[in-house]
């Protein structure tokens, strides 16, 4: 069942992908750093690049990932999508911050993440790790614990809102909160989270609880 499933999986990806009309890819500019995210695959054959404009929707509501060969556009598929390229594919996956997968995948199953664009927010965020490991620790650290605090107190809400109706009350009880967080508070809390699934996209990093409950 589940080879059945991957298999229809693999069809879907393939029906998105549509050929490209071999425009020259544009440069990145330093305006796109958090609407545009933009890796590179180097291959023995050609370089690939992947174009992603997170601020541009097409006609019915998707977006759109653009790849590039030699610098000519080659396909597009909308989100998410998987590239054909030799020896495997390109697999890329989208959040609501942003990049959440951009692997080239092969056909034996083994991947690597592609590489970012220096300029952009991804390829910034990969140069301090790498020129100031410590720093990129802390603030990594700060990202996880920011979504560790948002979910605990979301859950906290969740818990007493959903006990508060009478007959659930009569049967277990209701759960009040031991923290009552200000209305400011909450939003800047909001926000706090949003800002670390933010940073945490710029290294492709993802977890369906963290981030996809931080919006």
């Amino acid at each position: 069942m589940t080879v059945v499933f991957e298999e229809m999986r693999k069809r879907r990806a393939a029906r998105r992908v549509k050929p490209g009309d071999g425009h020259p890819l544009p440069r990145f500019r330093w305006w796109q750093l958090f609407g545009r995210s933009l890796f590179y695959l180097d291959l023995t054959d050609a370089v690939y690049a992947v174009d992603v404009r997170h601020n541009r929707i097409d006609a019915e509501g998707y977006t759109n990932a653009d790849l590039y060969v030699d610098g000519r556009h080659h396909a597009r598929s909308r989100l998410p999508a998987a590239f054909p390229v030799p020896g495997g594919k390109i697999e890329v996956k989208v959040s609501a911050f942003g990049l959440k997968r951009c692997h080239y995948v092969t056909a034996g199953g083994t991947e690597r993440r592609l590489r970012p664009d220096r300029f952009s927010a991804e390829g910034r965020r990969e140069h301090l790790d790498r020129v100031h490991p410590a720093l990129s620790r802390g603030i990594s650290v700060v990202s996880t614990t920011v979504l560790l605090v948002s979910l605990a107190f979301l859950v906290m809400q969740l818990l007493e809102k959903l006990t508060q109706p009478a007959p659930i009350a009569a049967q277990i009880g209701t759960f009040v909160s031991p923290v009552d967080l200000p209305v400011w508070l909450n939003i800047a809390l909001g926000v706090a989270a949003a800002l670390a699934s933010t940073e945490r996209a710029w290294r492709l990093r993802f977890n369906w609880l963290l981030d996809g409950g931080a919006g």
